[in-house]
């Protein structure tokens, strides 16, 4: 077996024993001497694969959900990709709340736009391509910082039930954002003609 396997699945072995501990426990009550300990390996192998649990945690949600999102063509199949990350979120819910309730909402906020500001910047050149646009790097970058900090509130108040959401409008309007306010948004801004974005036929 190759070391990149071996070293992937020891992190997998990793995540699940986190995931198990936040069933019971909150994270910042969780050590890495418990993690080992469900693991059977010894402290070294722990530090070599992550430097603390927060890291492990971030590895668990970018392998489980993040690498998974940035798979999906969103200006194209929006609904597949809303619905996992409605999926994930229910299915995932005590884990997100363990880690939010040690965490707080500013720095769980934090947590996700790092990953997700990749996700929405890209999403928003796919648009400007499609739509046969040239929009200034700078209002760009704006509605990428603008629409993840939405997104990033918005995935915290699904999974803690701050505001409570019913499936079908959360994926209905999601996906309406998806396809007509950012291509509208580069719109405003260049001057030009956007389109909506609707899936290409077969």
């Amino acid at each position: 077996m190759k070391y990149e396997t071996v070293s992937l699945n020891t992190k997998r072995m990793f995540s699940a024993a986190l995931k198990d501990a936040m069933k019971s426990k909150s994270l910042s009550k969780i050590t890495v001497s418990e993690i080992i300990w469900k693991c059977g390996v010894n402290r070294k192998t722990f530090y070599y694969h992550f430097s603390n649990i927060y890291e492990l945690l971030k590895w668990t949600l970018e392998q489980e959900a993040v690498e998974v999102v940035k798979n999906f063509d969103l200006m194209v199949n929006a609904e597949d990709a809303v619905s996992f990350v409605i999926d994930y979120v229910s299915a995932n819910q005590h884990i997100l709340n363990c880690a939010y309730d040690s965490m707080g909402r500013n720095e769980m906020r934090r947590f996700f736009y790092a990953d997700f500001i990749h996700i929405t910047s890209s999403v928003i050149d796919r648009a400007e391509a499609v739509a046969g646009l040239q929009v200034d790097f700078g209002f760009k970058k704006f509605l990428a910082e603008f629409y993840t900090e939405a997104l990033a509130g918005m995935l915290i108040n699904m999974f803690t039930g701050n505001v409570k959401y019913e499936r079908a409008d959360i994926q209905e309007n999601i996906i309406l954002f998806l396809k007509t306010a950012i291509p509208n948004a580069l719109q405003a801004k260049s001057g030009g003609s956007a389109r909506e974005i609707t899936r290409p036929e077969p």
